[in-house]
């Protein structure tokens, strides 16, 4: 048997697909995997502590850290950057795994710097299944539904990026899966 590999484990898909609980999921079930830190320029909300829910940085101070290559992946919404810190990454990769919950684009650019990563995309059994969840949320407006669903096409157009697609339908089953995909890279397997 080969020696542990730490992995470096991306995982994308739509908003309403169960990302974050999958990933909860996970952590739990890696006990020395850590879920990346973002870095973001926008004001910490109620509750968010810096270096545990974001690090909380100024506009001045990310944009040093783009000219100096220290993100892995970074992009600009709502007049904000959010990028993964190469550093934390790194670091932590040294004692065990590191999942970042990002979105296809970040994705890209990881596999750009880390073609060792692995890549999984997480999609709904359905788009209509996608809508039904979206509307059980009861936290988003007709509009935000149908823009979501449009990025939504946008991620699961891209999966070919992937090393993996797991459909989200059985969300035990679906961490099962994935828990078995990070064992066969980990050891060398296909």
């Amino acid at each position: 048997m080969s020696n542990k590999q730490n992995l470096l484990i991306v995982i994308s898909g739509p908003s309403g697909v169960g990302k974050g609980t999958v990933v909860d999921m996970l952590l739990k079930r890696l006990p020395s995997a850590v879920l990346s830190v973002s870095c973001t320029t926008r004001a910490p909300r109620e509750g968010e502590k810096n270096g545990k829910s974001y690090f909380f940085v100024s506009r001045q101070t990310f944009l040093k850290m783009i000219d100096e290559g220290g993100f892995l992946e970074y992009s600009n919404h709502f007049e904000n950057y959010y990028g993964t810190p190469r550093f934390f990454v790194e670091d932590k990769l040294k004692t065990g795994d590191v999942i970042l919950e990002i979105d296809v684009d970040g994705a890209k650019h990881v596999r750009e710097q880390y073609p060792q990563a692995l890549l999984l995309m997480i999609t709904p059994p359905s788009r209509e299944e996608l809508v039904r969840r979206l509307k059980k949320r009861g936290t988003e407006d007709e509009a935000l539904i149908e823009h979501r669903l449009e990025r939504a096409d946008y991620e699961m157009s891209n999966s070919r990026f992937y090393d993996y697609t797991v459909i989200n339908d059985d969300l035990d089953q679906t961490v099962e899966e994935i828990l078995k995909i990070i064992e066969n890279r980990r050891f060398g397997k296909k």
